[in-house]
């Protein structure tokens, strides 16, 4: 009872697809801030334009629905006005990477103890399934009938290049990973990104071959594993959770280099 105290289920059933992955994130997100005492008093969720920026009006927070690809500067302006909060941002991979991409890079470089949920389902999902930045190179969208002929955006790549730097990557069907994922990149104190695999079974899947949305989650079951312990990047396929050095106060020891809970995920 106390998860479903963290959402308005008096505005079930969603508006999202049948099979759409973006619930089963809120759930786990709904789960972690559970665990971890999350509330609307001490938290806020930044979310935007698309099919994911709904998440907000579905959870009992503070929440603000901003611009396309204006969740990270609002979450920033959120976190320096008032540091005491938590700030979470949900956002797909359009909002994140395209629109906001150059947002994204300077937050990276920012570092703000912000956490990002990404909803990457490969597409952009609430105009009909058009190309969008990580769609993988020769998929067949609405705007590329003959195949996308760019590759995606190195979303690990990007992030990484800030030194504190936390990635994680999941899929929704590998439910405890994501909570996990999801739990510290919360309490990661800096800049934390979790890259969600998520399938959009109504715009993307279909036309890629999927006939379910089940099916699409039968794929990630299959298709991706844990990364080995001791990796310190993550290749595609693979599950896990990517930590650079942790920031630490002047004057303190410095922790270890890069490490990676991959066969925990």
């Amino acid at each position: 009872m106390a998860v479903k105290d963290k959402l308005k289920t008096d505005l079930f059933p969603t508006i999202w697809c049948p099979g759409c992955g973006i619930g089963l994130i809120m759930q786990q997100l709904a789960t972690v801030m559970d665990e971890v005492g999350l509330d609307k008093t001490n938290t806020v969720i930044v979310t935007g334009i698309g099919c994911t920026g709904r998440m907000g009006a579905y959870m009992n927070f503070e929440s603000v629905y901003t611009l396309h690809g204006r969740t990270l500067p609002v979450a920033e302006a959120i976190k320096t006005v008032r540091p005491e909060l938590n700030v979470i941002v949900v956002a797909g991979d359009g909002d994140t990477a395209s629109i906001g991409g150059n947002h994204l890079l300077h937050s990276i470089r920012r570092n703000p103890n912000v956490t990002v949920l990404c909803n990457n389902n490969e597409i952009y999902g609430l105009t009909g399934g058009q190309t969008g930045p990580t769609t993988p190179k020769g998929t067949t969208t609405l705007s590329s009938p003959a195949g996308s002929g760019f590759s995606p955006i190195n979303l690990q790549g990007l992030v990484n290049t800030n030194q504190n730097a936390f990635y994680a990557k999941t899929t929704v069907y590998h439910q405890g990973p994501m909570r996990r994922a999801i739990k510290e990149a919360i309490e990661w104190p800096g800049f934390a990104f979790v890259d969600i695999a998520s399938q959009c079974i109504e715009n993307n899947g279909r036309r890629i071959g999927f006939g379910s949305a089940f099916e699409m989650l039968e794929d990630y079951k299959s298709s991706y594993k844990a990364a080995p312990r001791g990796a310190t990047h993550l290749e595609p396929k693979q599950l896990g959770i990517i930590k650079n050095e942790e920031p630490v106060p002047v004057g303190a020891a410095k922790p270890a280099g890069p490490s990676t809970d991959g066969e925990k995920a």
